[in-house]
């Protein structure tokens, strides 16, 4: 039997957060033609629903007509999720429609209207990192990381901003079917095959701050492009001409983040990227990126993106034709 996929959307939606993971399930349904998916998308009304792009989409039906089963309701993020928290008819048919669903997820700040329905009570859940801090305040009964891409956490699934919902319908896909399948569905598309969802919704430079200073501006640049260097605190503190404890207490007030702190970031990522797109040893890589050793990568890796540095490699590796 064909799998059905119900999206609730609303006035504002992201379209990317309802458009990314239906060609996940459309494209899985065309492999899979006896046990693939079925999708529809659904709204408090049903008739045309505009996107916060201004593109309309058509709800099929109403919330409040639809019955079960259900194998999978995902709620969609936007702009618009606060005000959809006031809509007693949107938030009691999600928590009703979940009683008859096998597994329920959401895109984005669509945890938000899970959180408001009691779904999220009592489980561990992410969502966009610039919102985060508002679903563990609003919500205390839930338990909020905001570093994953997706967290699942029995039935219920949670998923990070925008493009993290493909990576969420990929990971529902290889439950399902399978990696294989959860494979040939990303390739496909021609999207990454899919990031883990304990890896790190964050780079560094979404993890620091802006200085609003030129000097640590500059000393930022000059720290990503050269992870090689001598980049110790007594090295960083002599480029500013500052003591090395004024330099620390300035750093990290500039930036968010402590200057040791910032500069394995900023390390580790040279290493991501260096592990997309070259085939050197992970000698190299560590060499190159001041990371020193092999065994010294591995642990920043599993310490800041939670996956090897050898897995990453081969989800993420770009190999020319």
């Amino acid at each position: 039997m064909r799998r059905r996929v119900v999206f609730v959307a609303f006035e504002g939606f992201q379209m990317t957060d309802l458009a990314g993971p239906a060609d996940v399930f459309a494209t899985a349904d065309l492999l899979v033609p006896d046990g693939g998916y079925r999708t529809e998308v659904v709204a408090v009304r049903a008739g045309a629903v505009a996107a916060l792009n201004g593109i309309p989409v058509l709800a099929g039906g109403a919330l409040r007509e639809v019955t079960g089963p259900i194998d999978t309701l995902i709620v969609v993020g936007g702009l618009s999720v606060p005000a959809c928290l006031d809509d007693r008819e949107l938030v009691g048919q999600v928590a009703r429609l979940a009683d008859t669903a096998r597994r329920v997820a959401s895109v984005c700040n669509g945890a938000f209207v899970l959180a408001e329905a009691g779904l999220l009570d009592g489980r561990r859940a992410t969502t966009h990192w610039l919102v985060a801090r508002d679903l563990a305040a609003l919500y205390p009964r839930v338990e909020v990381d905001a570093d994953p891409i997706y967290i699942r956490d029995g039935d219920v699934w949670t998923s990070a901003g925008v493009s993290a919902g493909v990576d969420l319908a990929l990971a529902l896909v290889a439950d399902d079917h399978g990696h294989a399948l959860a494979r040939d569905v990303a390739c496909g598309l021609v999207v990454y095959l899919h990031r883990p969802g304990g890896q790190s919704q964050f780079s560094t430079a979404m993890r620091a701050l802006a200085p609003p200073r030129e000097p640590f501006r500059e000393l930022q640049a000059f720290i990503d492009a050269h992870p090689a260097d001598d980049l110790s605190v007594p090295a960083l503190a002599r480029r500013t001409g500052m003591s090395e404890r004024h330099f620390s207490r300035v750093f990290t007030a500039q930036t968010g983040l402590p200057p040791g702190r910032y500069v394995e970031l900023s390390r580790a990522d040279a290493a991501r990227r260096l592990l997309e797109i070259t085939d050197h040893p992970l000698e190299r890589v560590a060499r190159e990126c001041g990371l020193g050793s092999p065994e010294t990568l591995y642990r920043v890796f599993r310490r800041h993106w939670r996956i090897s540095p050898g897995d990453y490699r081969r989800r993420f590796h770009l190999k020319e034709s």
